[in-house]
């Protein structure tokens, strides 16, 4: 039995077998009920229709069904139809969540142009909630660190490692390069992650607060301490504390931060009294600290103290066979954020991003994705849109033509040899395998 597109309700007969006809000669599948507590068996959260009932009707009115489904689904469509007197009325329940209303008798072009604009907007809900769903549940740190080269395989198997032994840790990577998420991946994946995920910016704040927002103070400690204030390295007790752009920290206080590392207690400002912290610290420098400290722009102790463990993340240029993958899943995600449709690219554009060298790494790219998802941006050379996915499919199979096209293209220029293909995809001959299987292609049909 097919889900029906549109329910549509009213108590008069001829009314409700002329909307029913109406609409069902505009391809659509329409259910035709006489009460309200009838449409009540159709409705859940996952329901992809539209709601059309009359107001005065006995027993359960429009306004009480528009109550129900409220609390089935907010984002459920309902459209009212209302006689001329109940208008006030209908206008107030579109302020408690109705779509829109139809005034009696209601023109055939009019009830069509609601119901598909009402379809339209709850299709598009229907398929953001998936795509999320879908986001969600992908699990573990290959749904993170998104990447199929070796170089971000490697990456994960340290995060993986390193997350279950509580040793603070430094990450180094250039700007963009994702030092923030590996911080989050290794909270989320040790015994810490019950606790605080607390972030600071050591670079983003000015030298004149930055230890108070670090250590704390007391109530007087200085003008303008009228409370108390927790610092954020007692906020993080139990759990993380990420220090970004470390190598920005002003000397004096990476003196008092090595003191907190090596007792594992801190003193606010104005405060004579230790306070036992137990926290991990992950911090994060966009410059190679062993250098500032031969420089005397980083002190050398704290760098050792911090160096327990470490982590390189790589430059986008030095793993540039993930870009399609994961412009691919920018795409995906800013189309979901935006309510956009998916957007696919031709062989000519990929081209063009992998041959850039992506000086802000992945958050460049990332930004470059969501541009061209909201049309503010061409990505040379070629001309977007000619590729556009189907904007009536879901979200998450329009992402997978979206990596079927760009194998199919490969293909077709590599004339369907799967060395030369593997190689300009970026991917393992057993990736690419894996995918053509997927998509029922075959080498022979690209000769």
């Amino acid at each position: 039995m097919s889900i029906p597109h549109v329910i549509f309700i009213d108590d008069e007969e001829d009314v409700r077998l002329s909307g029913k006809q109406t609409l069902e000669l505009e391809g659509l599948d329409v259910v035709a009920l006489a009460s309200a507590e009838e449409a009540l068996d159709h409705l859940s959260a996952d329901w992809p229709g539209v709601v059309v009932t009359d107001i005065k009707m006995p027993r359960m009115s429009g306004l009480d069904l528009l109550a129900r489904v409220q609390d089935i689904d907010p984002e459920l469509p309902v459209v009212l139809i209302t006689a001329h007197g109940d208008i006030s009325m209908a206008i107030n329940a579109i302020r408690d969540g109705a779509y829109d209303f139809i005034e009696k008798p209601a023109p055939p072009e009019y009830l069509i142009d609601v119901v598909r604009r009402a379809r339209e907007k709850r299709l598009l809900v229907m398929e953001n909630r998936a795509l999320r769903r879908e986001l969600s549940a992908q699990e573990g740190l290959a749904g993170r660190i998104i990447g199929e080269s070796l170089i971000m395989a490697k990456l994960r198997e340290t995060v993986a490692n390193i997350a279950g032994a509580d040793v603070d840790v430094l990450l180094i990577g250039e700007t963009g390069t994702g030092k923030e998420l590996v911080a989050r991946c290794l909270h989320d994946l040790s015994r810490r992650r019950e606790d605080r995920f607390v972030a600071l910016n050591c670079g983003a704040i000015p030298e004149t607060i930055i230890e108070s927002e670090l250590f704390g103070h007391e109530k007087g400690a200085f003008t303008g301490a009228h409370e108390k204030r927790i610092g954020k390295i007692e906020h993080a007790g139990g759990g993380t504390l990420f220090l970004d752009e470390i190598e920005s920290m002003p000397l004096h206080l990476q003196v008092k931060l090595l003191r907190v590392i090596e007792e594992r207690c801190v003193s606010r400002l104005g405060g004579n009294r230790e306070i036992p912290v137990d926290i991990r610290i992950v911090a994060a420098s966009k410059v190679n600290l062993l250098e500032a400290s031969e420089k005397a722009a980083f002190r050398e102790d704290l760098y050792y103290r911090l160096n327990v463990a470490s982590i390189v993340l790589p430059p986008l240029r030095h793993h540039k066979e993930d870009i399609p993958l994961l412009f691919g899943r920018f795409v995906v995600e800013a189309s979901a954020a935006h309510d956009r449709p998916v957007r696919a690219l031709e062989q000519g554009k990929i081209d063009g991003l992998m041959a850039r060298d992506w000086p802000g790494n992945v958050r460049e790219l990332k930004n470059a994705a969501e541009r061209f998802t909201l049309g503010l941006a061409d990505l040379a050379p070629g001309q977007a849109g000619k590729g556009d996915v189907d904007g009536s499919l879901p979200l998450a199979e329009q992402s997978g033509r979206f990596e079927e096209q760009t194998i199919r293209q490969a293909l077709k220029a590599h004339r369907g040899r799967i060395k030369d293909t593997a190689e300009a995809l970026g991917l393992q001959r057993k990736t690419l395998y894996r995918r053509m299987l997927k998509y029922g292609l075959d080498k022979k049909d690209f000769r």
